[in-house]
């Protein structure tokens, strides 16, 4: 089978038509994206357990690729929160090595879905997981930066949920109120400044409030007890040179689920992120090609010590709102970020943790969707399981056993709503066509044949309904001469479907009763072909229509 490449990056379609008008628009929303992103990409590379260059270093390269091969006009690359759980549980497991393998792996299976055209088929994971995982991220991020924005005195934080919030009661008395103070104020900050200007996020203004603040209280004030960047790191102020990776079928059968689970939650990420793009923008992304261009810089970034990448909503909005309408300005954000972090870099070993985290503190709050998630515990019980479920898993496991657990949940649902909508129904002597759209003559209702029993299936005839169109032909009980079996709205049939067909077939044969298919659509016809039916029941036994099937039911009982 041949599978035609649907690899169409928006850049070289946008330079058709590009006017020094939109190149404005774009550069103003570049470096804006850009000066937004910068704290984000900070924070984000802290909280995840790598260096804050490493971030920078994500944003850059991530970004620039993204906005080069994507298949979104306004889709802003780079590290998010949602991968902050995943990739500290990574390192603290497998180290920044497994973590380079684990994010390869992931951009080989994007590459791979895009490739395979599954783009659109990942936009239907069930809007329970997503909001389940999410809500349960925001929480998890929320907990790590307990540490930070109380200042405590903690040498080794446990990975669990449960365990972390047992050590800070322990250490509750290692509180710094200083920290304590820094962190609410950069907190009240953020919310604050967009009632002052939209243009400036106030992320960044908080960062540089509180880091001249704890600047000039540290060096002319002696106050000690507030932590910076530089105290727990030291700053690369440069671009590293690629290394290689080691990859060995050890190490692939070690990460593969961390990987699968990077995949998942970086394609769900930025395909939602490129939807909610084109409903503001009136533009249509191309999935496919996005989820490649997705996989390319997580194959590219790792080399480079970086963390995975996905597109990004807030990033991708602000793009939208500054006036960035081609990936030309998401080429132009990752310039800002590389010229920040070559000649600014070192500037950033100065910025308190404690205003890092009230940062991530608005992000986590911001991913929550608390609002959305309350309102959803309104629906229906398996959707409040599968969201509850995955919620709790996220929270006290990891992501890749709720992302696992919540996908065979939901599929477990689907599957038991489509054999309850899935309807078996059995009709004697009369037939009632009224309102039906299958070809008929004269008479709205047929008169079926003494010995004919007409049964109809309505839905798909995959393994559930097989074995309740079983069960119904053992509760009818009756032995006639001839069974029509109406096909009309079967739209396919599986292995399950046709080897239950195979067995009533030669059931029947056994017990002298002929079957008869009526209204076989062509794909389930071709299938039924391929496997012989034609020659067990008879080709002239699959009937285009009902009409046709009763009247070769009374050719055989005359």
């Amino acid at each position: 089978m041949k599978i035609a490449l649907d690899f169409h990056p928006k850049l070289f379609q946008v330079f058709r038509s590009y006017t020094k008008e939109r190149f404005v628009g774009d550069l103003m929303s570049g470096i804006i994206v850009g000066i937004v992103a910068l704290p984000l990409a900070i924070a984000f590379g802290i909280a995840s357990g790598v260096s804050p260059e490493k971030g920078l270093i994500t944003a850059i390269i991530g970004g620039f690729i993204v906005s080069f091969l994507g298949g979104s006009s306004v889709q802003i690359g780079g590290p998010t929160g949602a991968f902050i759980v995943i990739v500290y549980g990574i390192i603290q497991r497998f180290g920044i090595e497994g973590l380079a393998v684990a994010t390869v792996l992931a951009g080989i299976f994007l590459v791979l879905m895009g490739v395979l055209r599954l783009g659109t088929v990942i936009k239907f994971i069930p809007y329970p997981i997503v909001v389940g995982f999410t809500s349960g991220i925001a929480l998890t991020i929320f907990t790590t930066q307990i540490k930070d924005l109380f200042g405590m005195h903690i040498e080794s934080v446990p990975a669990d949920f449960i365990s972390k919030w047992i050590v800070y009661a322990q250490n509750i008395t290692t509180v710094s109120p200083w920290a304590v103070l820094i962190g609410v104020l950069s907190i009240v900050i953020i919310v604050v400044t967009p009632r002052f200007s939209k243009k400036i996020p106030g992320s960044l203004v908080a960062i540089i409030l509180m880091t001249v603040v704890v600047y000039l209280m540290r060096s002319l004030g002696g106050i000690d007890g507030i932590e910076t960047i530089g105290d727990r790191f030291i700053i690369n102020a440069s671009l590293p040179q690629p290394e290689t990776i080691s990859i060995n079928l050890e190490t692939i059968n070690l990460l593969l689920p961390s990987a699968f689970t990077i995949a998942m939650l970086g394609a769900i990420e930025s395909l939602l992120s490129a939807t909610v793009a084109d409903g503001v923008t009136g533009d249509k992304h191309n999935s496919n090609t996005e989820l490649m261009a997705q996989g390319a810089a997580n194959i590219v970034v790792p080399l480079f010590g970086g963390i995975p990448v996905t597109g990004a909503i807030a990033r991708t909005m602000t793009n939208i709102n500054n006036g960035g309408r081609t990936p030309v300005a998401g080429i132009i954000h990752a310039v800002v970020l590389l010229l920040i972090l070559l000649f600014l870099g070192p500037l950033t070993k100065h910025i308190p943790m404690a205003c890092l985290a009230g940062v991530l503190v608005i992000v986590a709050y911001n991913m929550s969707e608390w609002r959305t998630f309350r309102s959803l515990l309104k629906n229906p019980k398996s959707d409040v399981a599968v969201l509850l479920t995955t919620f709790i898993l996220t929270v006290i496991f990891d992501l890749t056993i709720a992302i696992e657990v919540g996908l065979l949940l939901a599929m477990f649902l689907f599957m038991r709503r489509v054999m309850e909508t899935t309807k078996v129904s059995v009709m004697k002597n009369k037939l009632d066509l009224s309102g039906e759209s299958e070809i008929v003559y004269d008479d709205e209702v047929l008169e079926i044949p003494n010995g004919v029993e007409v049964y109809e299936i309505d839905g798909p005839f995959f393994f559930g309904i097989a074995n309740k169109f079983d069960e119904c032909m053992k509760q009818i009980g009756d032995k006639p001469n001839i069974r029509i079996i109406r096909m009309r709205k079967v739209p396919f049939i599986d292995s399950t479907g046709l080897h239950n067909l195979e067995s009533l077939c030669r059931l029947s044969e056994k017990e002298g009763i002929q079957i008869i298919l009526s209204g076989v659509n062509d794909k389930v016809r071709e299938l039924l072909v391929k496997n012989d039916m034609d020659k067990r029941i008879g080709a002239e036994n699959i009937c285009s229509n009902i009409n046709e099937a009763l009247k070769r039911a009374r050719e055989i009982i005359n």
